[in-house]
This record gives structure tokens, C-alpha cells and sequence, in this order.
């Protein structure tokens, strides 16, 4: 089977003798390669006019890079948990179980500060973070392609997906059984909100890199 290196080899060679990129593209299907092989050759030599191909610069990783993506999605992954958290302790709170009342007064206050020490934390540096990636990306959109954005980016959305799949499966599965109250249809809801807004927003986020690539 060839292999990237003899697809992007026949690329260059192809259009350093000036085949149009629509016909080298057909071609290529043609042969038998998968339209993202295709696609991600030809976007490695920018669409200029220039005797030789001009190759585009390659995202590298660094350990800078790394770090910031990390801490980014560690901060989001917190700040995910504790507000839902904090949003479980209110409505435990305004719809309490009254089979339990000890849970209520000897841990919900202890949850809810841990919560909300937390937001005041992570939520700041994810925020801070955000800004300051998105600053450098609009200066270089080459960035949109680090690979180690796009691993963890995947990372949210199977994680974001797994909630809401799960959390559909405990909704329709305690409506079958007739035990949909309104503190649980509450607690589903605040999963699926913050589960579906980070899915929503990742997955656009990635589709504006597709544009970009």
C-alpha cells in the first residue's frame, strides 16, 4: 500500500508540472485515496501562483503549547463538574428528600463550598486562558492545527457526548419505571446543558478549523 509520504511526493511532482488541483484531486480518488487523504495533501502547498509548489508551514508541538492546552481543558473539566455540582446542592436544596435530611444539613453546606471555592479558581484561569489562545490563534490560525488542540478537543467532545448519551439513558429509563420527578427531570437537565454547550461549542470550534485548514 503506498503510503502519506508517496501521496505527497506525487502531489508535488504533480503540481510543479502544473496539473490543476481539481483534476490531481480526481485522480486521486480515481486511485483509490479517501477524500480527507486528498484534501490534507493538497492543503500542505498553499494555493499560490509560483513556478514550484510552496509548501505551508506544519503545526509543532512545544511544551508551551502543551502546557496551556492542558491546564485550558483541566480548568474546563472542573469548572464543568463544580457547577454542576453547585447546581445538584440548590436543587437538592429548594426540593430537598425528605427521606434524608441529614445529607441536607451535615453535607450540602460542606458540597457547596467546595464548589463554589473551586469556581472562583478555575473558572478565572479557563476564561484567562481561553482569551489568550484565541488571541494568538486569530495572530497565527496556523495554531488551529496543533495537534495537541485537536487530541484533546476530540477528548471533550467523546467525554461530552458519553454524558448526554448517558444522560438520556437515565432519563427515558426512570420514565419507563414512572419515577420522573421534578427533582430528577431538574438534575438531567443542568447534565444536558452543560454537557450539550460544550459539545456545541468544541464541534463548531472544529469545523471552523476544518475552514481554516
Amino acid at each position: 500500500m503506498a503510503s502519506t509520504l508517496e501521496l505527497e511526493r506525487f502531489v508535488r511532482d504533480a503540481l510543479a508540472a502544473g496539473v490543476p488541483r481539481p483534476q490531481v484531486e480526481s485522480t486521486l480518488a480515481d486511485a483509490g485515496w479517501s477524500d480527507s487523504q486528498v484534501r490534507a495533501a493538497l492543503a500542505a502547498y498553499a494555493d499560490v501562483a509560483f513556478p514550484v509548489p510552496v509548501p505551508r508551514p506544519r503545526p509543532q508541538l512545544s511544551a508551551r503549547e502543551a502546557f496551556e492546552y492542558l491546564l485550558l481543558f483541566a480548568t474546563l473539566y472542573l469548572s464543568a463538574w463544580h457547577l454542576g455540582s453547585l447546581l445538584f446542592d440548590l436543587i437538592n436544596h429548594f426540593l430537598p428528600d425528605a427521606a434524608d435530611p441529614a445529607y441536607r444539613v451535615q453535607r450540602l453546606g460542606q458540597s457547596m463550598r467546595w464548589s463554589i471555592a473551586s469556581l472562583v479558581v478555575a473558572f478565572p484561569v479557563f476564561a484567562w486562558l481561553a482569551w489568550r489562545i484565541g488571541g494568538d490563534v486569530a495572530r497565527d490560525p496556523n495554531r488551529r492545527l496543533s495537534p495537541v488542540r485537536r487530541w484533546l478537543t476530540y477528548l471533550t467532545l467523546f467525554l461530552a457526548a458519553t454524558v448526554l448519551i448517558c444522560d438520556l439513558v437515565a432519563l427515558v429509563y426512570n420514565v419507563l419505571g414512572g419515577e420522573a420527578s421534578l427533582r430528577f427531570v431538574l438534575k438531567v437537565a443542568v447534565v444536558g446543558t452543560i454537557a450539550g454547550t460544550a459539545f456545541g461549542y468544541y464541534l463548531s470550534d472544529l469545523r471552523r478549523e476544518e475552514v481554516h485548514a
